[in-house]
């Protein structure tokens, strides 16, 4: 018999499985990748992160940090700069097409969960929300890595530029 907890690995992997781009959504070859989208996502809401900073964060080892972060310089997405706060390590902060691909990303998202959506009441999705919140907080509990949220950003975020 099926247990409440079997149901959520089994719908979490389903999750995880599908992607919320549509095919037709993937034009010229600009449309992020998964860990693009992630580690530009964590340096929006963070500012400038150092390989260690990053590591620490998504609990990687640096090699792989650097391969995805030198990836994402070729892209122009992210560039590396002196720590603005005089510390030795430099640091990976977003560029102008980092944030401009990063964002037209993030709308595209919430354009198809809207669509996936489309038939669900406001209260249905802030609770729904609120659900995969507590779970998340859960998950960064138990891993001892917090995911910085956005209204946990003072006024006008980090400074990227």
């Amino acid at each position: 018999m099926a247990t409440p907890t079997d149901e959520v690995e089994f719908e979490q992997m389903l999750l995880s499985r599908h992607g919320l781009q549509s095919p037709g959504a993937r034009f010229a070859g600009r449309v992020l990748d998964k860990s693009a989208y992630i580690l530009l996502s964590r340096i929006r809401l963070q500012g400038p992160m150092s390989i260690g900073e990053l590591s620490e964060a998504f609990d990687l080892d640096a090699s792989t940090l650097n391969r995805q972060t030198g990836a994402a310089m070729r892209a122009g997405l992210v560039e590396r700069i002196a720590d603005p706060a005089g510390g030795m390590a430099r640091k990976f902060r977003t560029t102008p097409l980092g944030e401009e691909m990063l964002e037209r990303d993030r709308v595209q998202n919430i354009r198809s969960l809207d669509a996936v959506m489309a038939d669900w009441t406001d209260a249905e999705i802030a609770a729904f929300a609120a659900q995969l919140r507590r779970f998340n907080a859960g998950i960064e509990r138990l891993g001892g890595r917090v995911w910085p949220r956005p209204e946990q950003q003072p006024a006008g975020g980090p400074v990227s530029s």
